[in-house]
């Protein structure tokens, strides 16, 4: 006999946690609320999983030995040294205090770029935040690799993502209204298992189905085909990767030529489309299929088919992860305004539903429960995706929309939640930029490749190891993630650790302000309690919702169709960009004056793509896709991620054609490479993914051979020992990893052995020498 189910959260779903009859929690099943559950994290509690632990407190030995800046380069090669915990926090207290009082708050990079925790408390980033924000400020990141190009385009031309994300019109009112989805990137059902704070009910494969089921015609244009699944026929328009503005250029172009652009649309509710009309001068279906693939008969007609029926036109996020990546977004909007069925049911423009569970959600808007981080001192940031430039060229500047930022003088880097060998690009020049702090902290549950990379590593709990509140937007649940089992070693989870080291440097109320865990979760369970009645939506209170472990949240607190109340009437709600309405053209954009975003949508060439004459040298265009069996690179090396790979590496997509004339057969190891480096992975075939591209999903521990070296082979398949790192433009300065010319080669001599899931050397020592 087993005793009663408790729920847990991740990011990939809710979980029940079963319980031996000693109350050993032992198996995890899918929640049984969810129609669609993801795999992902029916693992955590493996023992394959648990055996990559960080158990203890551990030093570098050479910092250990010499102190901040010893032998930066051996970062990644040489044992770590156990320590007791008041060793390890006094060694980290003492030299937060060294930098604070040598170099100032500005020499300290609070780094938590990661989905740490679906808990709304042991959230890493706010936990972090606040700590630094409680001793004097850090400089911090803005924007986020998923989405920076567009998050910072957006705002200006017509809302913020965020916004636009929870406003999206829900997957019901799509089936009904909506007659023709034509996808940018498709809807991948494999990136819509995630949520921030946890999925609950995931929707994305059920409202496709339903659009098929009521009739909706579906055209996708993209690459890989497979990233569109409907249950039944969808067209698919195989384009050049990096190619999909001048694709949308050239429909708006047959739009206008043919008279077929809705002008009283355009003239109540955006401003700048007679500055914009002009530049589709030659841009024409021909045009358009030189560089795009796609024949301008299709072009040409499937504008006419989108003017002549109801229509959304969706955008995946991957598409702003180029160079140039604002302006697929920007025109995509442009496309919409000129069909003008923006604010219809079933019409407008979506960015974009799949990249996660939230976008088509019909559940309520409210305020979940939210960590406050305090106040910043210090006003530096950087964008985030230039975190390596940041600390190769201390002193520099770089253009941000709209003004210059300097980049200071990192000396201390304090991490906790996220892997930058993994979300960053060109990951051999950030091995050479890592050598530059003179400390590196890092709050790890397991031995990541960033954590071996690090200095001072300290334990960090999972979430089944601790009591918190999962929440995510537009979930219908709250869920009581109540502890599980003990902490593996001497795990702690980062309030602890961040309230000692607090009480270190004299700040110990300022951080936890008198609260134990406990008190923090009921008293923001209570103010997200007020804050969502003030909108319309009820929540139990706490002592309920802990006691039955779930809450669900009741209410109507969302407009059923996007910016349907901007489209009934503009001037009484108008929406917060200059002009009040959707910007066609930019004033804002175009005072900056930058060459490669001017004030409206334009097609530039990418530094890397099919027609580039790189191409001869390299002519395979790589994309690195959000990957299938994880989210990002979490839980790596559970048995549900290992199963995936083959040969230990991760899979690369090819075509068939493109194999055959590369000698390569399914299954074959492979080396993939370019001028920024190397990795080996393994061939998959498919005749789902267009001629001429390969995809690299993201995700493989990095797993350099010799990371002593400066372009080390890596043995995993991460891609991001290929990408390139430069800024997708001034604008945004966001990543632009599906900017990415490649070779692949068959790889015939003895392989190196994987190694990313091997333990470092560890040593233990209670006191420091």
């Amino acid at each position: 006999m087993t005793h009663q189910r408790t729920l847990t959260a991740a990011h990939w779903g809710v979980y029940e946690v079963e319980y031996d009859d000693d109350g050993k929690a032992v198996k995890l099943h899918p929640f049984s609320r969810d129609p669609d559950p993801s795999p992902i994290g029916l693992h955590m509690l493996s023992d394959e999983v648990t055996r990559l632990r960080v158990r203890r407190p551990s030093v570098r030995r050479s910092w250990l030995e010499h102190g901040p800046g010893a032998a930066p380069e051996r970062r990644g090669q040489e044992p770590f040294v156990e320590v007791d915990w008041p060793v390890a926090l006094d060694l980290v207290a003492a030299e937060i205090r060294r930098v604070k009082e040598k170099h100032s708050n500005r020499s300290i990079f609070g780094g938590s770029y990661g989905w740490s925790s679906a808990g709304r408390f042991h959230h890493a980033q706010s936990q972090v935040h606040r700590f630094l924000n409680a001793v004097g400020g850090y400089v911090r990141h803005q924007d986020s690799y998923s989405l920076a190009a567009a998050r910072v385009l957006m705002p200006h031309i017509v809302a913020p993502m965020d916004e636009l994300m929870s406003m999206h019109t829900p997957w019901d009112v799509m089936a009904e209204h909506c007659k023709l989805f034509v996808s940018f990137g498709g809807v991948p059902h494999k990136n819509s298992q995630i949520n921030a704070g946890g999925a609950t009910r995931h929707h994305v494969k059920g409202g496709l189905y339903g659009m098929r089921a009521k009739g909706v015609r579906f055209v996708n244009v993209t690459p890989t085909a497979d990233d569109l699944d409907t249950g039944g026929t969808v067209e698919w328009l195989a384009i050049r990767p990096n190619t999909d503005t001048a694709l949308i250029l050239a429909l708006c172009h047959v739009l206008l030529e043919e008279n077929l652009h809705d002008r009283a649309f355009l003239d109540r509710c955006t401003v700048g489309f007679d500055r914009f009309a002009p530049s589709l001068a030659g841009k024409t279906p021909e045009w358009a299929e030189r560089i795009t693939g796609i024949a301008a008969s299709r072009i040409r007609s499937l504008a006419r088919e989108m003017a002549a029926t109801r229509t959304t036109v969706s955008i995946n996020w991957s598409l702003q992860r180029s160079h140039h990546g604002e302006q697929p977004f920007w025109a995509l909007v442009t496309l919409a305004c000129m069909l003008g069925q923006v604010g219809l049911p079933g019409g407008g423009f979506a960015v974009g539903y799949g990249p996660v569970n939230l976008m088509g959600s019909a559940f309520p808007k409210y305020s979940g429960p939210t960590l406050p981080q305090g106040t910043n001192a210090v006003s530096d940031f950087i964008p985030v995706a230039r975190f390596t430039d940041m600390l190769l060229n201390p002193g520099g500047k770089v253009p941000y929309n709209g003004r210059d930022l300097v980049y200071p003088d990192i000396r201390l880097v304090y991490w906790a939640g996220g892997n930058p060998f993994h979300h960053h690009q060109d990951l051999n020049r950030l091995m050479t930029a890592w050598r530059k702090p003179e400390t590196i902290v890092f709050h790890e549950q397991f031995w990541t490749p960033a954590a071996r990379m690090a200095d001072i590593v300290l334990p960090a709990t999972t979430s089944l190891e601790r009591d918190d509140i999962g929440y995510g937007s537009r979930e219908p649940y709250l869920i009581a993630m109540k502890k599980a089992r003990e902490p593996v070693g001497e795990a702690r989870d980062d309030y602890w650790i961040f309230s000692q080291l607090a009480e270190r440097l004299g700040q110990g109320e300022t951080y936890t302000e008198g609260r134990d865990t406990m008190a923090w979760l009921q008293h923001l369970y209570e103010l997200s309690r007020r804050k969502s009645a003030e909108a319309g939506v009820t929540i139990p209170a706490f002592d309920a919702f802990w006691q039955a472990g779930m809450a669900e949240a009741e209410g109507t607190s969302r407009e059923p169709v996007m910016l349907a109340s901007f489209r009934a009437d503009p001037a009484k709600h108008p929406l917060k960009t200059p002009s009040g309405r959707i910007e066609i053209f930019s004033e804002k954009i175009a005072s900056f004056g930058y060459d490669d975003c001017p004030g409206h949508a334009t097609w530039f060439e990418p530094a890397e793509w099919l027609g580039a004459r790189l191409a001869e040298r390299y002519p395979l265009h790589m994309l690195s896709d959000q990957p299938a069996d994880k989210l990002h690179s979490q839980l790596d090396h559970s048995p549900h991620a290992r199963s995936t790979k083959i040969r230990g590496r991760q899979p690369v997509t090819m075509h068939p054609e493109d194999a055959a004339a590369r000698g390569i057969a399914d299954g074959d190891l492979l080396r993939v490479y370019n001028d920024r480096g190397a990795c080996l992975a393994a061939a998959r075939l498919s005749d789902r993914i267009r001629r001429g591209v390969v995809r690299l999903s993201t995700g493989a521990w990095f797993d350099p051979a010799d990371s002593g070296s400066n372009q080390p082979l890596e043995k995993h398949g991460n891609p991001n020992a290929l990408t390139l790192d430069i800024g997708a433009s001034k604008l945004s300065q966001g990543c632009i990893a599906q900017t990415c010319l490649v070779e692949i080669e068959r790889f015939d001599g003895p392989a190196p052995p994987v190694t990313a899931h091997r333990l470092p050397d560890l040593e233990t020592r209670s006191k420091p020498t």
